[in-house]
């Protein structure tokens, strides 16, 4: 679903000038299948499956063995990748998990995770990205106007084996006007402001009965439902081992 015109050749070389043994370094560069990648990653970050399990079971269900090897893969790049540019101001694997991954997942304790999803200024590919790891059949649109980002989000989704996943340079305003109304099934939006103009433009692009997700303060929440009444918002879902965070979920009405 995209094309790169050149190979990225950093973060990978970072690893060659490690003290790990070759079989470890040579696991990553040659960019096997994942399938071959856990082991390799336990032994590089230190995080046991069930530390893994034990550190998401307040965001998401039971993850397969599949799926946390690709999320520890995903957790490798993103840890590589943020020596070099800057994908998050976290720097431990446990807050990783959590805070992203995880908090990326809650979203699927309160709406179905199917059709097409757009990521709106997805970073490091949070939420949009990681969702695809517990929801591999949704079709993903990543929208991303950092350059550098985007080279990390079509790795991330390349060497993860993911499919049906495109990155996009435009920005919200500018998508909206190329893609049709009522394209998407779920839009979501983390850590992005201005969400006065954002939010009505979003909704133009949701089918009926379409979700809008948004990962906010908790003090947003009513502001937020005040202005913009022409969606049916839920009731906000306190984010885990957060004080201040919550996800708001507004859906487009069917009539």
């Amino acid at each position: 679903m995209f094309h790169v015109k050149h190979r990225h050749r950093f973060p990978w070389p970072l690893l060659a000038t490690t003290d790990q043994p070759l079989h470890v370094r040579r696991s990553f560069s040659d960019r096997q299948s994942c399938q071959r990648a856990p082991s390799v990653l336990q032994f590089l970050l230190m995080l046991p499956r069930e530390t893994v399990r034990e550190l998401l079971s307040p965001f998401a269900a039971s993850l397969s063995d599949e799926t946390i090897g690709k999320l520890l893969v995903y957790l490798e790049l993103l840890m590589l990748w943020n020596r070099k540019i800057n994908l998050t101001a976290i720097n431990t694997p446990e807050e990783c998990l959590t805070r992203h991954f995880g908090e990326s997942f809650l979203i699927s304790r309160i709406i179905a995770l199917e059709g097409r999803l757009l990521d709106v200024g997805s970073g490091g590919g949070f939420p949009g990205l990681a969702i695809k790891l517990i929801a591999p059949e949704v079709e993903v649109v990543l929208l991303e106007p950092v350059a550098k980002k985007r080279a990390f989000l079509k790795e991330a989704a390349r060497t993860c084996g993911m499919t049906s996943v495109r990155v996009e340079s435009s920005r919200l305003e500018q998508f909206a006007r190329s893609e049709r109304e009522g394209s998407f099934d779920m839009i979501t939006v983390r850590a992005v402001g201005g969400l006065e103009s954002l939010i009505p433009q979003a909704a133009a692009l949701l089918k009926p009965g379409g979700c809008l997700c948004l990962w906010i303060g908790s003090g947003q929440a009513e502001e937020i439902r005040e202005q913009n009444p022409t969606l049916h918002w839920q009731e906000p879902l306190p984010i885990p081992l957060s004080h201040e965070r919550q996800i708001l979920v507004g859906r487009r009405r069917r009539d």
